[in-house]
């Protein structure tokens, strides 16, 4: 699915919405986002040595974890996906303006409104941030 679809499951909207495309086969996401350079995040990071925040990737890990989780955002009325964990984040190559990122996430568990993933970002062949993550699927104010 490209954005126009993403943006029926995802809350998130532009300069946030961090996917370009994603899909789901056999349980598990797959997104992709190209860096061009001229997103937000990069412009002072660093000036001449531009390189994606981590915590940017870490973004782009959880919205790809919400594509799994697809059913329960669309099917329940003003409900927001948030983020109510980080671990085990190990970044390991940096990704930089030109680089397109491929990200893959699955869940592990489900309880609730609560939802367990693992997730990786690489650029080719280059593991860039691996991540274990929670959700809570909460009720919007």
């Amino acid at each position: 699915m490209k954005r126009d679809e993403l943006k029926k499951i995802l809350p998130h909207r532009e300069p946030m919405l961090l996917l370009d495309e994603a899909e789901v086969v056999d349980g598990v996401a797959h997104g992709r986002i190209t860096i061009t350079g001229d997103e937000f995040f990069v412009q002072g990071h660093f000036p001449g040595n531009p390189v994606v925040p981590g915590v940017i990737l870490c973004e782009m890990l959880a919205q790809n974890c919400c594509v799994l989780m697809g059913d329960g955002l669309s099917g329940q009325e003003n409900v927001t996906p948030f983020y109510t964990s980080l671990d085990k984040v190990r970044f390991k190559h940096p990704v930089r303006p030109g680089d397109t990122v491929e990200l893959t996430c699955q869940i592990t568990r489900h309880r609730g409104p609560f939802y367990f993933a693992s997730g990786e970002a690489r650029v080719g062949d280059a593991l860039c941030v691996t991540a274990e993550m929670s959700f809570a699927l909460m009720p919007a104010e």
